[in-house]
């Protein structure tokens, strides 16, 4: 059975861990205040997964920490009110208490009154009694098998002195997990305390957080992925470039940004790994290649459905409509990595980040409505006039993005009871398939349309021209009817009516587009 104050610990980490992305390993403390909490003031100083120390060969007494995992505190220091070092006796040698308190998230339920099941996380005169706490300071329950942890480090103000500064410490970690920073006190006339300084986590083989080290190699092998993929495409736009139409040089735009989004990417993580901070310039550069890529692929998706450069060749009066919706996409998406990548936990509350969610949720599904009933209406229209190369052609693809919206479902899914089935990040160590999976998944869909609208040989099969004579092509529909080609004064007529047919209907599709962008 679950102790109060064990509840209570675990509201204070879900309020900090719904959103779990860290700005940096080196954690910046600028004036922050102290949050009450049961009869406790507790400000959250840092949450990491971090592996184990390991031996390293390079080791020496001039790098004591090389391969160490630790938590070092810089600079740290307390400022209480005036009125309350003021209250306090000059001759007294400490005159109020701090505590730096780490856990590993498997101890959580070692802080507070676990045995008289009382609300407290602070020991109280009554709790003293029974000689396991002392008043004033956190009750901490020890681990039998580490006695040292949960962690604790006392910081006191001495006299009337309105600061406290903390010692330089230095905290190895010696077993994986996820790891907690807590500073608390217990004396209510420190209400109004504030910290600054900050905290340095390193884990052993760089300052990359633990759940984002596998996402640097990830990155990596992505950015190759898409090289992989610009290869090809290179090549097979160069082989056929007389035949090349103007989607082409969509998907090649697109293929170049997702190459430039990864490879940023890594070297950011990279960055980050070598020197514990995230260097604005390259992160507001990854971000917005992040923003513009995704803004650009549904694009994409978007147009290819709409049947731009195959059954129509412009988009005529539907163009604003498509670049409205691009332009509120990048907008809001942008804002929301920002958030995510650039922002601490304490920047942004829940509701602020919920609203940045939410219009990228509607957008996305407006993209996916809108690409479906373009799809239905261009199936259609190619069911109407036969044309069965190009039919077979959307047909396919038509196939692989439902198969693929469904794994996206199936996958937001599985997202959402990961995450609801581990609130304190106790699964850290795979956390990174998540975003992972849909950079997979966006990737796989652009090979997918390379695929199908690779630059080939006979570009009649998807290029737009008119249809007539790929009907002609397909069904072998005779244009001669009345005639007989029997000389070259035949063979002209032949053409002139060939050239005839092309234009009217050429004509007739114009007008066809015209009327179902004025429905659109």
């Amino acid at each position: 059975m679950k102790r109060v104050t064990s509840d209570v610990l675990v509201l204070i980490f879900l309020t900090f861990n719904f959103f779990r992305n860290v700005s940096a390993s080196i954690h910046e403390y600028k004036d922050e205040q102290f949050i009450p909490k049961s009869n406790a003031f507790f400000f959250h100083g840092g949450t990491e997964g971090l592996y184990a120390s390991k031996s390293s060969p390079n080791a020496s007494p001039d790098k004591p920490l090389e391969g160490k995992t630790f938590i070092r505190f810089e600079d740290v220091v307390f400022l209480r009110t005036r009125e309350s070092a003021n209250a306090k006796n000059e001759m007294q040698s400490r005159t109020g208490l701090i505590e730096t308190i780490i856990l590993e998230v498997r101890d959580r339920e070692r802080i507070g009154d676990t045995f008289a099941k009382s609300n407290a996380l602070c020991c109280t005169p009554k709790l003293a009694q029974e000689k396991f706490c002392t008043v004033g300071e956190v009750i901490i329950q020890h681990n039998q098998d580490n006695p040292l942890w949960p962690l604790r480090i006392q910081t006191f103000f001495e006299g009337k002195n309105q600061e406290a500064n903390m010692l330089l410490t230095t905290v190895e970690i010696n077993s994986t997990g996820m790891y907690y920073l807590y500073y608390m006190f217990c004396d209510p006339e420190l209400k109004g305390t504030i910290i600054r300084g900050r905290t340095v986590w390193k884990n052993p083989d760089g300052y990359l957080p633990g759940r984002m080290v596998p996402l640097m190699t990830f990155y990596g092998l992505a950015s190759l992925a898409y090289l992989v993929l610009g290869l090809f495409w290179f090549l097979r736009f160069v082989q056929f470039w007389k035949d090349v139409i103007q989607l082409h040089y969509q998907i090649t735009a697109v293929i170049a940004l997702g190459m430039s989004e990864m490879a940023l990417w890594y070297f950011e993580y990279a960055n980050l790994n070598s020197t514990g901070s995230r260097p604005m310039v390259i992160t507001i550069w990854a971000v917005t290649m992040t923003a513009v890529k995704k803004t650009l692929s549904r694009v994409l998706l978007l147009v290819v459905s709409m049947g731009y450069g195959v059954v129509r060749p412009t988009l005529g009066g539907v163009t604003s409509k498509v670049f409205l919706l691009a332009l509120m996409y990048f907008i809001v998406t942008e804002a929301l990595e920002l958030v995510e990548h650039l922002g601490s936990i304490n920047d942004f509350s829940r509701k602020t980040k919920i609203y940045l969610v939410l219009p990228v949720v509607f957008l996305d599904a407006s993209f996916i409505l809108w690409i479906f009933s373009s799809l239905s209406k261009t199936l259609e229209k190619l069911q109407m006039r036969k044309s069965m190369a190009k039919l077979d052609l959307y047909r396919k693809f038509t196939n692989s993005l439902a198969i693929f919206v469904l794994i996206s479902i199936a996958w937001v899914g599985y997202e959402l009871y990961f995450n609801a089935s581990d609130p304190l990040s106790e699964l850290w160590r795979i956390s990174w398939i998540i975003p992972a999976f849909w950079s997979l998944l966006a990737f796989s869909l652009l090979a997918v349309v390379c695929i199908l609208w690779a630059p080939s040989s006979n570009p009649t099969r998807y290029a737009y021209s008119g249809e007539t004579m790929d009907d002609y092509d397909e069904e072998a529909i005779s244009l001669t009817t009345g005639m007989r080609v029997i000389s070259d004064s035949g063979t002209k007529l032949e053409r002139k009516e060939k050239k005839a047919s092309v234009s009217t209907d050429l004509v007739t599709d114009q007008r066809e587009d015209l009327e179902e962008d004025k429905l659109e």
